[in-house]
């Protein structure tokens, strides 16, 4: 059933089902971003909607503009205040997720046997991995087109259908594992009372806004006309379009009128967990025992790689006596980019690493295709 009108009230139809679990039932404990996740991915197994594809308009569509447009109405939320003291530890545990993805995907290939596992491409699948867990999807793309791997039909589909898979298991184990340590881990500074029960509930309880038509009209001009002025500047000025977004937002939000507005939160929150949806229709368990011993090969390797930045980037964490839930928005821009960073901060409670999340994911797309290939010309 991949009909757009039908696919996208599925869609719609989970974010719902999953707010009102968070909201009426016991489960309101593991928050609205993984239930809607594991919600869509049991659809999307289920044959109830198609696993996540390119060729389909409606997928297709929440990457390209729903998700933007989440995180521009989001970041009109954001006061320039305090940036440095939440940016700073985020950022360190940023670098030490790179360097774990690095440490791991050198783990992984050593684990599965490397060349013997993956043939002579394997030096390629490597630095592809390294590509997107530091950058996201154009990085591991430019990789695999400069090595030819795309020209290896097995071994492409099958490094793609298990970077989908992991990157929703992990979205789902960073959502979980802040609220699990919540009772041994150490607490952010200044975090109040009021400030612990809010990140032990759902995070996203306090998203219920009373919006006029006249504010709702203004948030999806301003959310429009945003995203096509980030596209046009950016492809004029050479610079990626996300940035320009994330400058403009952030120029906005501090205008009082802006500030203002009501309806950015809720318009904001909706379009995110629309993009969650989507994460959750990536792991498709057909594909992946469809290439049969080479796809468990890949799912081998990648689980070491992910373990082992897992490792150090929540060990760093504790070591540095920083939150968990810090750690996890860290870990979730390395591996799942900036707006999965964005989303897992909203959802644990924390707006204030919202812009930060952005800002080191875009960063990760600037560095991954380098470290891509610094890695592929080493292991080469």
């Amino acid at each position: 059933m991949s009909d757009p009108l039908f696919l996208l009230a599925v869609l719609c139809a989970n974010v719902a089902l999953a707010e009102w679990l968070v909201r009426r039932t016991r489960l309101r404990h593991l928050g609205s971003a993984l239930l809607v996740i594991v919600i869509t991915a049991i659809a999307a197994n289920a044959g109830v909607i198609p696993p996540y594809s390119d060729a389909i308009p409606v997928y297709a569509g929440v990457f390209s503009y729903v998700a933007p447009l989440g995180i521009f109405w989001l970041l009109l939320q954001v006061r320039l205040k305090g940036l440095v003291h939440v940016g700073l530890p985020l950022f360190a545990l940023f670098l030490v997720g790179a360097a774990g993805t690095i440490a791991g995907t050198l783990c992984g290939l050593a684990v599965v046997g490397g060349q013997s596992a993956f043939g002579e491409k394997s030096f390629a699948l490597g630095g592809m991995f390294v590509a997107t867990y530091v950058g996201g999807s154009v990085n591991f793309n430019a990789v695999a087109l400069q090595y030819g791997v795309v020209e290896d039909g097995a071994l492409y589909a099958g490094a793609t259908v298990v970077d989908s898979a992991m990157t929703t298991i992990w979205m789902a184990v960073n959502v979980a594992l802040p609220r699990l340590a919540r009772g041994f881990w150490p607490r952010r500074p200044g975090a109040t009372a009021e400030g612990r029960a809010a990140e032990a509930t759902t995070g996203l309880e306090d998203d219920t806004e009373t919006v006029h038509p006249l504010d709702l009209a203004l948030v999806v001009a301003l959310g429009a006309l945003g995203l096509w002025a980030s596209e046009w500047l950016g492809a004029r000025l050479g610079v990626p379009s996300m940035l320009v977004l994330t400058t403009i937002a952030l120029v906005l939000a501090q205008v009082p009128a802006v500030a203002r507005l009501r309806g950015p939160r809720l318009c904001g929150m909706f379009a995110v967990l629309v993009f969650l949806a989507v994460i959750g229709a990536l792991c498709d368990v057909r594909a992946l025992a469809g290439i049969g011993a080479l796809g468990t090969r890949l799912m081998v390797f990648v689980t070491v790689l992910v373990a082992v930045h897992g490792l150090l980037v929540y060990g760093a964490a504790a070591a540095l006596r920083i939150d968990a839930a810090t750690a996890s928005v860290a870990s979730q821009a390395n591996i799942g980019g900036g707006a999965s960073a964005l989303a897992l901060a909203r959802s644990l409670g924390r707006a204030e690493l919202v812009l930060p999340a952005i800002l080191i994911g875009s960063l990760g797309n600037a560095l991954g295709t380098y470290l891509g290939f610094l890695v592929a010309s080493w292991l080469r």
